[in-house]
């Protein structure tokens, strides 16, 4: 009688565990865990390279109440972004900043994440409330920074613009705090991992400092009339990348109006400062390319119990595509950009940090779920056909909802790219590279800042006077 309960007892729990987590993982969490998250979303970036963007866009909006809703929220804002509907891209994305405030907000775990990590014990870290990396929550402010510029609204994008800088603080001490409880997981495995990540990010050695959001910032300093702080913007993004021309002359330029005393220091590295001549105007070019990578899966099978088991990491691939300076014409002689930030490099430095936090939850579900296998065994009598059924069963589940975590931003650019230069007042036709050409104006004593977003096949310029 006592070991028929026990047999009874075990299998239904078991079951109903399953059928518990599979049935709580509804909308959006459903897809990411038995559909990787780059197939879901590679219809949008098809679009993207067409004439048609927001083609797809219904279909992230729909998914925005979900488990993924935070980055589904991103993702539509980008893409209304991309289109130029900077209305609707400032409301999506800031249903992915209230997301974000959500998560600080929250004081204590409540059962909604106790039900997502049990869930994801059984399953796979999908299953968790998706919250994003620290750069795309960097990136993020900054993104509606420029829908507010674009917009006509000055104030609000030195709002955003401000946080974005803030937060390249913030997030890097909350990154440094959690990690202090996970270091000593760390295992051969994973170091190697990490030391490869480490290569294909380059020179990029933490994933919370972004050049590119502070030389927007800058941007936006000078052109309100903030030159102390542009000032102050521009060094920290020459910090990050040092052999930049453009920021080297920005400085020198900002030392020598200001009176500071570097002015001598930065002359005398980088040549005297290239201003305006009276009556002109000035064009500062931003332009983004293709997109950032995608999260492969790295799947290392073993057994526990003499039953097999399956660990499903993310990763990154080789980042040895180069990405070409842009050519611009239509601005006198032709002007060459330079690359202010590899937002791949950002990526594939966020998931290094993130790999010994992976791992604590790794470990937890592999014993979890060879338990339940190794339950199952148990509980049935030797040559039970139903017994070995189940436990055959609970491999296969184990196999199939085994799926690595390759959630992430897919739809940001992979480099970002600036140039400036200064130019009489009247109309101008610009061609980047191979693109269509587009008209711009330059007004004396005026800035006219030219963003352009090529997504491979399509490129598409936005510009505004300030």
């Amino acid at each position: 009688m006592k070991t028929t309960f026990i047999h009874s007892f075990i299998r239904p729990t078991i079951s109903t565990l399953m059928l518990a987590a599979i049935l709580g993982s509804s909308g959006c969490a459903y897809n990411s865990i038995f559909i990787n998250y780059p197939a879901q979303i590679a219809p949008v970036k098809q679009e993207l390279n067409t004439a048609k963007p927001m083609a797809e866009l219904d279909k992230l909006a729909s998914n925005i109440q979900g488990n993924d809703g935070l980055l589904y929220a991103q993702e539509a804002g980008r893409v209304a972004q991309v289109a130029g509907d900077f209305a609707s891209s400032k409301k999506y994305y800031q249903q992915a900043v209230a997301a974000y405030t959500a998560f600080d907000d929250k004081a204590k775990i409540s059962a909604s994440d106790i039900g997502a990590t049990a869930t994801s014990l059984v399953l796979n870290d999908n299953a968790i409330p998706y919250r994003g990396p620290g750069y795309e929550r960097i990136m993020l402010h900054q993104y509606q920074a420029l829908n507010y510029l674009f917009s006509g609204d000055y104030q609000g994008a030195l709002v955003e613009v401000r946080r974005s800088n803030e937060l390249q603080s913030s997030e890097q001490e909350r990154y440094q705090k959690s990690q202090k409880s996970v270091q000593a997981m760390a295992n051969g495995t994973i170091d190697a991992e990490v030391n490869r990540l480490g290569q294909a990010a380059g020179t990029v050695t933490s994933s919370f400092l972004n050049a590119y959001s502070y030389y927007t910032t800058g941007v936006l300093h000078e052109v309100l009339g903030e030159p102390n702080d542009a000032f102050i913007d521009y060094r920290k993004a020459a910090q990050i990348t040092p052999d930049n021309t453009y920021l080297q002359q920005d400085l020198v330029r900002l030392a020598k109006q200001l009176g500071m005393p570097q002015y001598d220091e930065f002359k005398k590295r980088w040549g005297d400062a290239k201003l305006p001549k009276a009556g002109e105007g000035q064009v500062i070019l931003m332009v983004e390319k293709g997109f950032v990578p995608e999260k492969q899966a790295l799947t290392v099978p073993f057994t526990i119990h003499g039953n097999w088991q399956t660990v499903s990491l993310a990763t990154y691939g080789p980042n040895n595509s180069y990405v070409p300076e842009t050519q611009v014409q239509g601005l006198g002689t032709v002007l060459k950009t330079e690359p202010i930030a590899n937002i791949d490099a950002l990526a594939i430095t966020a998931l290094k940090e993130d790999l010994p936090g992976t791992l604590v939850r790794q470990v937890a579900r592999v014993y979890a779920k060879s338990e339940m296998a190794y339950q199952v065994e148990k509980s049935g009598k030797p040559g039970n056909n139903a017994a070995d059924i189940g436990s055959i069963a609970m491999q296969i589940f184990n196999v199939v909802t085994e799926q690595a975590d390759r959630r992430s931003w897919l739809t940001l650019p992979k480099q970002a790219q600036i140039g400036r230069r200064y130019l009489n007042p009247g109309e101008y036709t610009l061609q980047l590279d191979k693109a269509p050409p587009a008209k711009i104006d330059v007004a004396a004593g005026k800035t006219t800042l030219v963003w352009a977003i090529d997504t491979g096949n399509y490129t598409r310029i936005y510009s505004i006077i300030i």
